[in-house]
């Protein structure tokens, strides 16, 4: 007897306080969300069905005070804390090692087309002892031949571009 008083008191208290947890109406204003009837009534607001909701707040930036003392003269470090710009400097040096490293990459993609124009050998590369048999194989390391020297060509004349830009960008 004991044991159903506990458990129907036990249901009780659940059913007391799923009642207690029921979500209110929730009205959306815009980006807003409110639970208030009166405010979203003056406000025009449409009722949210369907569900709960949950609304994150998110951290809303600094507000920065307007600088008013003068500009600081050209200072050593390559990016002034807070600000995008770039020191001029910097920015060539940037270029340059960009460049060069450009260039060294289009060195490395011409001879590496150099090597598969040599392995090629004008559409008749040299058969190699597996493919004496195997007619197939030969032609299938033929096709891929023909796709890594049409995909190396792209490269460079990607790299060429890119050489182009930072060129472009230097001259300025």
């Amino acid at each position: 007897m004991k044991l159903k008083r506990i458990v129907w008191a036990g249901v009780g208290v659940f059913a007391l306080s799923g009642s207690v947890l029921a979500q209110e109406p929730i009205y959306r204003c815009g980006n807003e969300y409110t639970n208030t009837v009166s405010q979203a009534k003056a406000k025009g607001c449409k009722l949210v069905e369907g569900g709960n909701l949950t609304v994150v707040q998110g951290a809303r930036p600094k507000a920065t005070a307007p600088k008013t003392t003068a500009p600081k003269a050209a200072s050593t470090a390559n990016v002034n804390p807070g600000s995008t710009r770039v020191d001029a400097n910097a920015q060539k040096s940037r270029d340059s090692d960009a460049r060069l490293i450009l260039q060294s990459e289009l060195t490395k993609a011409e001879a590496r087309q150099a090597e598969l124009l040599k392995e090629f050998n004008n559409g008749e590369p040299d058969k190699r002892g597996d493919e004496a048999r195997n007619y197939q194989k030969y032609l299938d390391r033929v096709a891929e031949l023909k796709a890594s020297l049409a995909r190396n060509e792209s490269d460079i004349a990607g790299i060429q571009r890119e050489l182009g830009r930072v060129s472009a960008t230097t001259g300025r």
